[in-house]
């Protein structure tokens, strides 16, 4: 059975740090992303990371910000998010698939439940 659990997430202020994690289970998988969705908002793409970490995207209102990176010996990708701001507000969701990185939401057929983060000014 396939699982993603994320952890990491908490309250911090404006300009802190945080790093999210994501591990899965039960399967490897060769490109795994990161969304977001604020209160009242859609889901929204972060970043996302083939399997050796090759090939990243990232959405243009985190670039510079995140790091998306990932462990295959821990079958494993974190988000290091530097330099938060409120608006980064959201539950924050890795997903998972197959060959390709992608930006789109419906290309990614396994999801975790969400982290909270919350950024005060």
């Amino acid at each position: 059975q396939v699982q993603l659990v994320e952890s990491g997430g908490g309250l911090v202020q404006a300009g802190d740090s945080l790093r999210l994690s994501c591990a899965a289970s039960g399967r490897t998988f060769r490109s795994m992303g990161w969304f977001r969705q604020a209160p009242g908002k859609g889901r929204e793409f972060v970043a996302a990371i083939t399997w050796n970490g090759g090939n990243t995207v990232y959405a243009n209102s985190v670039k510079g910000r995140f790091t998306i990176s990932r462990d295959n010996a821990r079958n494993t990708v974190y988000l290091q998010m530097n330099s938060l701001k409120p608006e980064d507000t959201s539950v924050y969701t890795c997903a998972a698939k197959e060959p390709g990185v992608s930006d789109l939401i419906s290309h990614y057929p396994y999801w975790g439940q969400g982290t909270q983060v919350t950024v005060s000014s």
